[in-house]
């Protein structure tokens, strides 16, 4: 596979085409799996290319969210797919992306990603969110594949459900104490 002949590169196209116009279901989690358990000092390099290219193939949906609009969202997906995903947008904002973007397949993520350029949340936030949430998703990966090598997918396959929803987890209380601390601080910046 060519992926595999570039190494990182690789990892970023792969990560670009899944998360842009193609839908490579768990293409991008295998491939830092079997590299990382191949080549565990690079490690840091496969998640930053992974997440990178994830990161610049959601930009390419997200913009062509913001100038296609709801329009375009409701042509392509079902209807009470986009009516559930609308409303978790503007009820959660940037959490409605950051979470799926930690999912593995096949929780929905494209949808989100073209609503939070529909709902023109600003870009600078948007790469933010998918950036920890695909960070921390392709990095958790790579931890796993040193830890567990070639048994690392049936570690996944066996406790996947689990661990993710662990993660999202942490991020609800994560973003619950920000928003605690935000209120906190607010009166005080006045």
């Amino acid at each position: 596979m060519l992926a595999l002949t570039l190494g990182a590169p690789g990892l970023f196209l792969i990560a670009f085409l899944d998360s842009s116009f193609l839908s490579l279901p768990e293409i991008a989690d295998l491939l830092v799996i079997y590299m990382v358990t191949h080549h565990k000092h690079r490690l840091v390099i496969y998640v930053i290319a992974t997440t990178l290219g994830s990161i610049a193939g959601c930009l390419v949906m997200y913009f062509i969210g913001r100038k296609g609009g709801e329009a375009l969202i409701r042509k392509r997906f079902a209807s009470g797919n986009v009516e559930r995903a609308l409303a978790s947008v503007k009820r959660h904002g940037l959490m409605a992306v950051l979470i799926p973007s930690i999912l593995p397949p096949p929780a929905p993520f494209k949808i989100f990603v073209l609503i939070a350029g529909a709902s023109q949340i600003p870009a600078a936030r948007f790469v933010t969110a998918v950036a920890i949430g695909r960070g921390a998703r392709y990095l958790a990966l790579g931890l796993l594949a040193v830890r567990y090598g070639d048994r690392t997918l049936a570690y996944i396959h066996e406790n996947g459900t689990r661990v993710s929803l662990a993660a999202v987890g942490l991020l609800i209380v994560g973003f619950g104490a920000y928003l605690a601390w935000t209120k906190a601080r607010g009166p005080k910046s006045r």
